[in-house]
């Protein structure tokens, strides 16, 4: 690769890094920018898991001493997850997720809605809809499979679970949110490796750029709560939309 498309990468990670520490959705700019690049989209896809999981740990880490996890119980959701991934990222070797197109940006536009007319969702603790061990089996193997099998939207569905299900603030269910995204994606991770679907160099150069962006990003969530999370997520579901019904 030439000293132009490594920066490019680079940048590109500084930002997705930023993104995806809030609201989720760097994906949107990692993945064309790999394709873009000449990859095939298997490894565009496994290099992008690399780069993304260790800019979702350093969110969480961020996340973690800021007291945002503090008391939540993990383990079982976080090895439901990790099996469920892992599972939605052996399924894409033998299954045509073209169905999931279709549907998925309906789902999100949802969610979006959902949102948009529930201004206070979130902004206080809130009443348990689910158990957790319901909750768990729910969302722990749906959303797992899912984001192993196909991902775009997984931190919006997530942070609508979390709020909805177990009543949690959208501080709270950001910085959750980002625990689990970091199990799948390490869930799936394992699979692209094992398949060689990696490109080295290139995550590399981008794993840089995510670890600045998701230490600048969590900070910057941390200082500013919901009054940015929000918009932002929000605009990063809509994007979402807009990119899956134009593909």
């Amino acid at each position: 690769m030439s000293w132009e498309q490594l920066l490019l990468l680079g940048l590109t990670g500084l930002a997705a890094g930023w993104i995806d520490a809030i609201a989720g959705g760097g994906g949107l700019l990692t993945v064309p920018v790999l394709l873009g690049l000449g990859l095939p989209p298997a490894t565009a896809f496994g290099t992008n898991k690399m780069q993304s999981s260790v800019g979702t740990a350093v969110a969480v880490w961020r996340y973690a001493l800021a007291g945002w996890l503090r008391g939540q119980p993990l383990a079982l959701l976080i090895a439901v997850v990790a099996l469920a991934s892992a599972l939605g990222a052996w399924a894409v070797t033998v299954l045509d997720p073209h169905w999931l197109r279709r549907l998925v940006p309906w789902l999100l536009m949802l969610v979006a809605l959902q949102m948009a007319l529930s201004p206070g969702l979130g902004r206080e603790p809130s009443k348990q809809r689910l158990r957790w061990p319901l909750f768990v089996a729910l969302a722990g193997l749906g959303l797992g499979f899912y984001d192993g099998f196909f991902g775009p939207g997984t931190g919006a569905f997530w942070a609508m679970a979390w709020m909805m299900g177990r009543g949690k603030t959208m501080e709270q269910a950001t910085a959750l949110t980002k625990v689990v995204n970091l199990t799948s994606n390490l869930g799936s991770l394992l699979i692209f490796i094992a398949a060689g679907q990696v490109l080295w160099s290139a995550a590399a150069v981008m794993i840089v750029g995510q670890i600045g962006g998701a230490a600048l990003g969590a900070g910057f969530a941390l200082r500013h709560g919901r009054r940015w999370i929000r918009p932002l997520l929000l605009l990063v579901v809509l994007a979402l939309v807009l990119r899956l019904l134009w593909s």
